[in-house]
């Protein structure tokens, strides 16, 4: 009796940053549903109020750059510099899944 075998099915890395992205968006939108309960409670859930304004804001950013890279897979222009078109590297975006711009324009636009 000769066994065989089986290798795991290979994976599109483009449908891993979606799976990625769906599970960042879900998990940053419950976060911000539950600070912004937290910043209507008398406490502030205990919260600090410079701090939990901080961390509304920032999931509120995170929420709406992955809704836009989200977009961008629906659209058909994931991966692709929104500055020059170029191609974005695979390694950079499974590092930053929601990243617009390619390593070069991103230090252009910041520095």
């Amino acid at each position: 009796m000769t066994s065989t075998v089986h290798d795991p099915p290979v994976r599109d890395p483009i449908e891993e940053l979606r799976t990625t992205l769906e599970e960042q968006f879900q998990r940053h939108s419950d976060q911000l549903a539950h600070l912004t309960v937290c910043s209507r409670q008398p406490d502030r859930g205990g919260f600090d109020d410079d701090i939990l304004q901080a961390l509304i804001g920032s999931s509120r950013q995170v929420v709406a750059d992955t809704a836009r890279a989200l977009r961008r897979m629906a659209e058909g222009s994931y991966g692709a510099c929104e500055r020059c078109a170029t191609d974005i590297p695979l390694q950079r975006l499974e590092i930053l899944p929601h990243a617009r711009f390619c390593v070069p324009c991103q230090r252009k636009r910041t520095g």
